[in-house]
């Protein structure tokens, strides 16, 4: 039987804040990603390994079985859609929330009576934003951006965004402000379906034990 675990992580806010977790269950990594250009990182279990991707791609990562276990946003989750995944476990970290937004100026009620045209949100969160909006049965133009989606109202490419707010600063700054609440977003653990049975005892001691770390934590 396979006795390893891989586990995905991302660099930045989830990386950091999921070290403590892995620490308070016994796991430290022996390079730091931040300084390494190792993109899979020994930790101090021979049989553990950490491997370093994009945030957007561990769902994929898990979901092929390339790991076993990944740490990821819920807003990467939903975008993702979930397939053959198991997300037992919220770590609840790296909370923001899933918010439309919009220039300053906008009636307040401009989702209720949304403009004769389709309004144009620019967004990376496109799966989940065309299921917002279709429950809503309102009709909306999509363009997909990667960054900076606060410009896009700014120079008349939008009408609004889709972008996940954290202390709302940014907005601010550049006149805009929440229009509507989409979902509350932490990082969540999922499992690959299949490790789940095939290291069934690997994998289910290591979330129990990270289960009782987010309990310590909270």
């Amino acid at each position: 039987m396979n006795s390893k675990l891989t586990i995905a992580l991302s660099k930045g806010r989830i990386y950091k804040d999921t070290v403590p977790l892995l620490g308070a269950v016994g796991i430290e990594c022996l390079d730091d990603p931040e300084t390494s250009r190792k993109l899979i990182l020994d930790t101090n279990h021979e049989h553990i390994k950490i491997v370093i991707i994009r945030a957007a791609d561990v769902p994929t990562y898990v979901q092929y079985g390339a790991a076993d276990l990944g740490v990821a946003g819920k807003d990467v989750l939903m975008e993702h859609g979930g397939q053959d995944l198991y997300e037992p476990l919220d770590l609840r970290i790296a909370r923001c929330k899933l918010m439309v937004a919009g220039p300053c100026n906008l009636p307040p009620d401009i989702l209720e009576k949304a403009p004769g045209k389709r309004l144009r949100i620019a967004t990376k969160y496109t799966n989940s934003t065309r299921d917002y909006f279709a429950r809503r049965g309102i009709q909306v133009e999509i363009i997909k951006l990667y960054g900076s989606m606060e410009l896009a109202p700014l120079v008349q490419l939008s009408d609004l965004i889709v972008d996940v707010v954290d202390t709302g600063n940014t907005l601010k700054a550049n006149g805009l402000e929440p229009i509507a609440h989409m979902a509350d977003i932490s990082s969540r653990l999922v499992v690959n379906k299949a490790s789940m049975k095939m290291k069934h005892r690997l994998v289910q001691d290591f979330l129990t034990r990270m289960e009782q770390a987010v309990g310590v934590q909270v």
